[in-house]
């Protein structure tokens, strides 16, 4: 698959949806890469009630922008957001700072780790139909959890039952539902664009 930036043969949702050329390029990364850093910290401040415990939006964002923007922008984008977060902006859940140490700090060195990882298989073009969307989503979210459960049990609770227990097992109903609707929303999107353009199926 080509990589280019003016048609739906690009590899990203955001290409496709906002071609440009030369310069153009440049400007149009900088805005979506900043965009996408603000909506990093926007959603996490959103809680959204679940049982067992409320959950945040973090990951759906995290996600869908590995989807929508590909896995250089996508990368860049979660990057500047930790990168404001470690300036000391207010950009973490409850403001926090992940220079802190606290618990939650390997979750968001995973954000960066399975919004990437996403986003190189939307690259590839999994993010087109909703089973190779669907599992694209799954294997970025397995990649959030790796850093974030191995700083959790190192640096916390050196006890695996109480990782889970505490890092792991309140959060699967809220990512499976925050998955199955980003699956869904990721190859409509794609669908739609193919629509207003007027190019056919991809």
């Amino acid at each position: 698959m080509t990589t280019q930036t003016n048609s739906l043969g690009s590899a990203s949702l955001m290409a496709a949806v906002w071609p440009a050329e030369g310069r153009q390029v440049w400007l149009r990364n900088i805005l979506l890469v900043l965009a996408g850093s603000a909506l990093m910290a926007v959603s996490a401040q959103i809680q959204v009630p679940m049982w067992p415990v409320p959950v945040s939006m973090q990951t759906f964002a995290t996600l869908v922008l590995g989807m929508a923007y590909g896995g250089r922008l996508a990368a860049a984008a979660i990057g500047l957001y930790i990168l404001e977060g470690a300036m000391g902006m207010p950009v973490f859940a409850g403001g926090q700072a992940f220079l802190t140490g606290g618990p939650t700090m390997g979750y968001i060195f995973g954000f960066l780790l399975g919004g990437a990882a996403v986003g190189f298989l939307a690259d590839l073009g999994w993010g087109r139909k909703v089973a190779t969307a669907a599992l694209a989503l799954l294997i970025g979210n397995a990649l959030i959890y790796l850093p974030g459960l191995a700083w959790l049990h190192l640096a916390w609770t050196h006890d695996l039952q109480a990782t889970l227990t505490g890092g792991f097992y309140p959060f699967l109903i809220g990512d499976a539902l925050k998955l199955a609707l980003a699956a869904s929303l990721l190859p409509a999107a794609w669908s739609l664009v193919r629509k207003v353009k007027g190019e056919g199926r991809a």
